[in-house]
């Protein structure tokens, strides 16, 4: 489980090769970050990166940041030295690719406990193969340090020989079992990516969808699209005095021996008031995170 300060509004995508690209991941106002050695580094570059990222991890200063280093899968020539190497940086946590069963899970959690991996370290999944959506109630109980499921809707979309459409119905059903999964065994899940970095609109119609669905924030391709991302995944004004509504209302209620209470001329039950408080601690997180 993730701790009570950790927000994941905004996960941002840092090319492993690029030194300039990871000082830089230092000043941004995003939740977390993801170094990449996969998709983002040509094979060329590959050990390059691999040693510039665990440097960089190691050497800190990336403040209230959560820092995850995905790493190139088992099946690659780099995978093994990459666990092997990201094990000793101690990140916030290593991204696997291509999960595809929980036993890939489980071996990655075997080799980070015979690693002497720091307990801080969690995994993360990649969530974009068509068995690893079949299988992400395996994936999501596979070991405790799995945290947080990340959705590879590009991969996904590849898999299933579909199109990127506006509504993401080809990927529909994919994003909502690994949701429930995710829900059921109280991951982190956060969405896949929006790739028109530069339309602001289209990119704040996809967050909005996915804050709707239930994630806790999406992944980014670029810094362009932190701050939209942010404010969506973020409760707004009004979301906050009306959830304070509730609560006070609801407690007025129950002074009074009352099971339900009146808000705006709607009902308000248990269930409203526990999504509210849900709402107010992540506000307040925020809040605490930013120095606000």
């Amino acid at each position: 489980m993730t701790a009570p300060h950790t927000l994941f509004r905004s996960v941002l995508y840092m090319p492993g090769s690029r030194e300039r690209v990871l000082e830089k991941a230092k000043t941004l106002d995003v939740d977390a970050l993801i170094l990449d050695l996969e998709d983002a580094v040509t094979p060329d570059e590959k050990i390059m990166a691999r040693e510039l990222v665990c440097a960089s991890v190691k050497g800190g200063g990336y403040g209230r940041r959560f820092v995850a280093i995905r790493i190139n899968g088992s099946d690659t020539p780099w995978g093994a030295d990459d666990l092997d190497a990201a094990c000793a940086a101690a990140p916030d946590a290593i991204l696997v690719p291509k999960v595809s069963s929980a036993d890939d899970l489980v071996k990655i959690a075997a080799r980070m406990q015979e690693n002497g991996t720091d307990p801080k370290t969690r995994i993360w999944a990649m969530m974009e193969t068509p068995l690893g959506i079949l299988n992400a109630q395996e994936i999501a109980r596979a070991t405790p340090l799995l945290q947080t499921f990340i959705m590879g809707t590009n991969d996904l979309v590849n898999e299933l020989f579909a199109a990127h459409t506006p509504d993401r119905a080809p990927v529909m059903t994919s994003l909502s079992i690994c949701l429930l999964a995710a829900r059921a065994y109280g991951l982190i899940c956060v969405d896949g990516v929006y790739n028109a970095f530069k339309d602001n609109e289209g990119l704040r119609a996809a967050c909005q969808q996915g804050r709707d669905m239930g994630f806790d924030g999406k992944t980014l391709i670029h810094p362009a699209q932190l701050a939209i991302t942010n404010e969506v995944f973020a409760p707004s004004a009004e979301d906050i005095e009306l959830a304070q509504a509730y609560v006070d209302a609801f407690e007025a209620a129950k002074a009074k021996g009352e099971g339900v209470a009146v808000v705006n001329g709607k009902i308000v039950e248990n269930l409203h008031v526990d999504t509210a408080r849900k709402l107010l601690g992540k506000a307040e997180t925020i809040a605490s995170v930013l120095g606000k």
